[in-house]
Parts: C-alpha cells; structure tokens; sequence
C-alpha cells in the first residue's frame, strides 16, 4: 500500500468496497504499481477498424494470446479488450494482469456522422471472465448520445453492485462538433466533466488540441485567462474539470506515430498531472521488444512525475 494510492482511493469512498478493491488491484500492478500512474494496453482495434489495419503491421497481433503477454511482459497495469478477444485467453491468464471488459464497439464497415456503438458484452460476462473493471464509450456531440448515456448509467449501476469499476471512454464526435472540435480543448474537458457525472471511476479521454470549439465557451477562457497554450496547461484543465482532479484522467495514445513524437507528448501529459494514457496502436503494431521498450519508456516519465 502506498500513500498516494491511499489519498486517491480516498476519492471514492462512497462506492461499494469491491470497487474501491479493483480500483487498487489496477493502480498497485505492474512496473506503476503504487505511483498512482497507470499505463493500460488497450486492444479494440480489430472489432474497430478491421484486422489487417490493425494487425497487419505486426502479425503475431493476430493472436489473442499475444496481446496479454505484451500487457504482461510490458509491465501494464490492465489490459482492455472486447469479449471476443478476453474470452479467448481468460483461463490461460487468469489472475495474471487486471483486465478490462470494453462492453460497447462500433465497426467502419458503415460511417455515421452521428455515432452510436452496439453493446457486445455485459457485465456476467466481465464478472465471469475473472476482470477488474468494464469499458464503455460515449460519443458527446453525438445525436445518440442520451441512448449512450442512459446504457452507461445502466451498466454502471449494474457493475457496482457486483464490485466492478467502470472505465469510460468519453470521446467527443458527431453532427454537433466539427472535426477539429472533437480534440478542442473545451470539448476535451466537457466530455471529462460529462464522464464524470455520470458515474465513471476511470476517464479516458484524447489529448487536448488549443482549439477553443464553442463560442460560450470561448468568452470564459478568454475573460478567465484559462491557460492553454501549452499541452501541460490543456491537461490541467481537463483534469480539474473532472471534479477538480477527483476522479483518474487518463490518455489516449491517438494514431501511430514515432517513438519521439510518442514520448514528446508523454512528457506534456505528465507534466500536466495526468494519470497515464492508456495506449493500444503505438504498441502493439510494433515488434514486441520494441513496443515493451516504448511502454517501458512512456512508464519511466510517469513514474519520474509521480
């Protein structure tokens, strides 16, 4: 047990005592463990985009299996998959990584302005398959989005009441925002501030670009003199705007990229307060050495920011 996981598990003290469990079981894995920094390999990229544009760059990715051992091996604190992929492998690794049940995907075999995921798994299912928490997305500035709230709160209910804590991906995108709006830096911390109330222990959202989408907003950043003009001021805001730091912000990875203009974002994140990032197509569609050196590296910044 470590002081700083203590002081943000004492966030959530109102929640039933198996969450607050799992919360633990996450943060205390893995080379972060007791930091209170999390890095988690997510991999929902095939049910996403497709397997070749997933896997293709690094075929073993093909293979379930080979996607808990980079988890393993890398030193992550959970893994997060579609059923499909943990179901796979649960018995094989069970007990060996914390993982998560990402309970909602979408497919690109048909685009829509106003996005809406399916639900493909539930939370038996996460239950029987031994995980720590359940992932679910929301698309704020979607025309669906109540449908996709009103399932969040339904599963997060459902979830606690048998000790999992809920993981959201709070993604802006849809007919209500341009595309360089669903980064801006205010939507950015509307779509933390959103997952938050709805009920999210963990929140995943992408880094914040400068842009300032809606013009509301920009009045207020302007009068208020919000900095952002760095990505460490960006993710200040978006974390304080998650119940002014309360609640686990973390990052996403984004596109594929180079390993310094990986870890030059890293460092701004860290800088900013993040609580980690939680990266799937950075490493897993390189060679395995090469994607543990990478998360070795990303891991190394957080701890030296903890």
């Amino acid at each position: 047990m470590t002081a700083r996981v203590d002081e943000i598990l004492s966030w959530y003290d109102s929640q039933p005592p198996g969450v607050i469990a799992n919360l633990r079981r996450m943060l205390m894995h893995g080379r972060l463990g007791g930091t209170g920094r999390m890095v988690i390999l997510p991999v929902d990229q095939g049910f996403e985009h497709g397997p070749a544009r997933s896997f293709a760059k690094n075929a073993p990715g093909y293979d379930p299996a080979y996607h808990y051992r980079l988890a393993l091996d890398a030193g992550c604190n959970a893994y997060a998959a579609p059923l499909g992929f943990l179901e796979v492998c649960a018995s094989e690794f069970a007990g060996k990584i914390p993982t998560i049940l990402k309970l909602n995907n979408s497919d690109s075999m048909f685009s829509s302005e106003d996005p809406c995921p399916a639900v493909t798994g539930s939370v038996h299912d996460a239950l029987r398959l031994g995980c720590a928490a359940i992932g679910y997305t929301i698309y704020p500035g979607s025309a669906h989005r109540n449908e996709m709230y009103e399932n969040l709160r339904t599963l997060i209910e459902e979830a606690k009441d048998v000790g999992l804590p809920t993981i959201v991906w709070s993604y802006p995108r849809g007919s209500g925002l341009s595309k360089k709006g669903e980064t801006a830096v205010d939507i950015a911390a509307y779509a933390a501030q959103i997952a938050a109330q709805l009920g999210a222990h963990v929140i995943k959202v992408k880094p914040p670009t400068e842009h300032v989408e809606l013009e509301a907003a920009r009045k207020v950043y302007e009068s208020e003199n919000i900095p952002i003009s760095t990505l460490a001021d960006r993710v200040r805001h978006v974390i304080q705007s998650a119940f002014d730091g309360r609640r686990i912000v973390i990052f996403s990875g984004g596109p594929a990229k180079g390993t310094e203009d990986v870890l030059e974002e890293i460092r701004g994140l860290a800088e900013g307060g993040a609580f980690g990032s939680i990266m799937g197509r950075n490493a897993f569609q390189r060679p395995k050495e090469e994607a543990i050196s990478l998360l070795h590296a990303v891991m190394d910044i957080y701890k030296e920011r903890a």
